[in-house]
Order: C-alpha cells, then structure tokens, then sequence
C-alpha cells in the first residue's frame, strides 16, 4: 500500500489526526480557543491566495495574512458594528496594493472572511451539535469521495477544472453525506430534512473545492502550500468547509432543521 495510488494514504492520515487534534479541541473549547483557531487559518488562507495569485508579492502576502488573522479575531471580538468592516478590511486592503489579478483576489478574499464569520456565529450561536454535524458532513463527503473514487474509478467529474475527481466519488460523497443526516435524524432527535440538507451542503463542500481547484488550474500550482503534508495548505483542506458554510449562510445565516 506504500506505492502507486495510496502513496500519500500515510501521510494523509498522519496529517489528519494532527488537524483532528487541534481543530477538535478548539471546536470543543469554544469561545476564545475557537475565534483564534478560526482567525489564524482563515489569515493562513489569505497568505496562500496571494502567493498563488501574485508570488511575486511575497511580502504582501506574509503582511495581509497577519492582517486579517488580527482584524477577524478583533471583529469576533469587538462583534456590533465594527464587525463587518473590521473583517472585510484585508480585501479591502488587498485590492489596492495587489499589483494584479485584484477581482480573483476580492472574490477569494471575501469568500474566506465571511466564511470564518460563519464559522465562529455558527459554533457560538447555535452550538457545538450543529458545529460536528456542518463538519462531520463535510469529512463524510471528502472520504467517501476519496476511496470510492480511488478504489472504483470511472469517468470525471470535470476533467477540465479537477482532473481527479470521478462521478462515482462525487456520487459517493453525497451517500456519506446523506448517512450523517440521517444519524442526526434517527439519534439527534431532529428533522429527516436535515437529510436533505447535508447532501446539499455535500454538494456546496465539493463546489467549493472545484471553485480552488479552478483557482490552481489558473495560477499554475498544484497546492496552495505545502504546510500540511499530504493534503497541500489550509485552503486544499479547507476549501470544502468554506463552501458549505457559504451555502449555509446564503441560506438565511444557516438555517438548520431542528436547531434552537
């Protein structure tokens, strides 16, 4: 298993229980643990974006990801009216001293800043269950997609933007999806649309992996960093958690069947 197509399955998973580890534990803190969790991966992110968009900026990068790690850990701190312009200051930022491509760098950029807003009024707001389910959802549809694609194959999904993704891991995303829906239905107590609802949160998850793939096709890299072994960066691993929680938030700041 150490060769051939399971050649990264060891370092994949080694990187996993680290991340499980310290995302884990600031997802059961909560609170102060959490927003800093959040903060410094979505400024990691940002630091990404620009090398990949403008790696001849090298310096901007280092200084806008240290910018918006500071200015979202201040708006979830501060929250009210500063919250919004304090978060979206590093586009802000950004626009103006990227020397080009500035309307990749807005869209990526916001889409990462809202997203760690998501994350941290979900986990604060509506608690830690929805918190496991929104990630629970999201690892489903990654393993499952990864070994079916791996062991079964079969046609692309989109050659053209994800060379390595196939329908039947596409497919068998969703059937994890549904099957952690459907423990939150029977177990949780709650809803059988929530079913529904974590497939399409698959679904968004997978959109937003195909939307930085697309972004890596374009700037010519085949990972947004080489920080965590087996995976690539921050925005490889958790580009799917960002377009689950945008889905989630377009739907009216996340709404969940069941939740309080």
């Amino acid at each position: 298993m150490s060769g051939g197509r399971w050649s990264d399955l060891t370092a994949r998973i080694g990187s996993a229980v680290v991340m499980v580890a310290v995302g884990g534990g600031a997802i059961l803190a909560g609170g102060l643990w959490f927003k800093l969790f959040i903060a410094l991966s979505c400024g990691i992110m940002i630091w990404e974006l620009l090398r990949m968009l403008v790696p001849e900026q090298q310096g901007l990068a280092l200084q806008l990801g240290i910018l918006s790690g500071a200015a979202l850990l201040a708006a979830f701190w501060l929250q009210g009216m500063f919250l919004l312009p304090l978060a979206l200051a590093p586009v802000a930022a950004g626009i103006s001293m990227a020397q080009r491509r500035k309307p990749a760098f807005a869209g990526f950029a916001l889409w990462i800043c809202l997203s760690g807003l998501g994350f941290v009024w979900l986990r604060d707001s509506l608690g830690l269950a929805w918190m496991l389910w929104l990630i629970l959802v999201v690892v489903a549809t990654d393993v499952a997609g990864y070994f079916a694609g791996k062991i079964i194959g079969g046609p692309k999904f989109w050659p053209a933007v994800s060379p390595k993704k196939t329908w039947s891991g596409t497919s068998a995303g969703w059937v994890g999806a549904a099957l952690v829906g459907l423990g939150f239905s029977v177990w949780g107590g709650s809803s059988t649309l929530v079913i529904v609802v974590s497939v399409l949160v698959s679904m968004a998850s997978q959109a937003g992996d195909i939307v930085e793939s697309a972004l890596k096709r374009r700037t010519g890299v085949k990972d947004s960093s080489a920080l965590i072994p087996g995976h690539g960066g921050f925005f490889d691993r958790f580009d799917g958690m960002m377009g689950a929680a945008a889905f989630l938030l377009l739907l009216g700041l996340i709404y969940v069947p069941g939740a309080n």
